[in-house]
């Protein structure tokens, strides 16, 4: 039986993996791959330590890291498929059959991004459709963008891009912004932005790169074209908790709700950290460090025990 199984590969479960090694805690982590989301972005300029990397050379590094550990048992690639509790601790259930006993569990299997699904996008991703307008904003320096999206999300895309990009177009699928109206506001004041209401995006157009978009004006019922260079899709994120639904309470969104202190779940031997909890800023070097926070207090609980 394990002390401790991480469950992911992102910035928060390698964080943790280190700290736990370092701590020789007994301790696995599953993860069906390295990097988390940030594996597609062409150019990372917020990880701190390093002024610009690329989302595959950040991955490679993580990974390099968690496994220059002695301490630590990596199974990948693996997904865990489902948890149960058991008098000792968690079994895990994995995708490859294995089934593994532990004494706590920390989950940090992150979230994934809502897509368009349309044409184009999934060509792109990376050569101008982004996903997180904090990490890839000033990639657009100079440039014209699309921000999709009318919810908060949407409008922090376009405030991130502000200070960078020359021409924000920003599409809505619905004749209003729901986001904050601070937030509305000073983008509907700014000459840079223009708002298009009842937008929907039917195809990502492109070469090596972006190009421009097409969308449905769903007012008119007439199809349009917008010249552009990169494509914020901002409408929203999934956290990959699906499989802890029956043993941790969830919020509205399907984020596993902690206590901000410690990271603990509602379910006691059951951490999370990173954007599969509810944690109100989805960032690397955050997840990274509530994972670290996470692993700190499972060791001052395994000593209790």
């Amino acid at each position: 039986m394990y002390d401790l199984i991480i469950i992911g590969g992102g910035p928060a479960g390698v964080a943790a993996g280190v700290y736990a090694a370092r701590k020789k805690i007994k301790v696995a982590l599953i993860a069906d791959s390295f990097g988390g989301q940030s594996l597609v972005s062409a150019d990372v300029r917020n990880w701190i330590g390093t002024k610009s990397v690329s989302g595959l050379d950040l991955a490679n590094m993580l990974e390099g890291h968690l496994r220059d550990q002695e301490d630590i048992d990596i199974i990948s690639p693996t997904l865990v498929e489902k948890i149960t509790k058991i008098d000792v601790g968690f079994k895990l259930f994995t995708n490859d059959k294995k089934e593994l006993d532990t004494k706590t569990v920390l989950v940090t299997t992150g979230s994934h991004r809502r897509k368009l699904k349309v044409p184009g996008e999934s060509e792109f991703d990376g050569k101008g459709v982004v996903y997180c307008s904090t990490c890839d904003a000033p990639i657009f320096k100079d440039k014209t963008v699309a921000v999709v999206g009318g919810g908060n999300a949407g409008l922090e895309a376009v405030v991130d891009a502000l200070p960078y990009a020359n021409k924000i177009y920003l599409l809505v699928r619905s004749d209003k912004l729901k986001g904050d109206p601070i937030t509305q506001d000073k983008i509907k004041n700014n000459s840079k932005v223009e708002i298009i209401f009842q937008a929907e995006v039917s195809e990502i157009l492109g070469d090596n790169f972006v190009t421009g978009l097409k969308y449905q004006d769903t007012a008119t019922d007439q199809a349009k074209d917008l010249k552009l260079e990169g494509v914020f899709v901002e409408i929203g994120a999934v956290p990959n908790a699906d499989f802890t639904k029956d043993l941790v309470n969830l919020s509205d969104y399907g984020e596993i709700l902690v206590d901000h202190k410690t990271q603990r779940s509602s379910q006691l031997g059951i951490w999370a950290a990173g954007d599969v909890s509810d944690v109100i800023y989805k960032q690397n070097n955050i997840s990274a460090g509530d994972a670290i926070k996470a692993v700190l207090n499972i060791y001052d609980y395994l000593n209790k025990l």
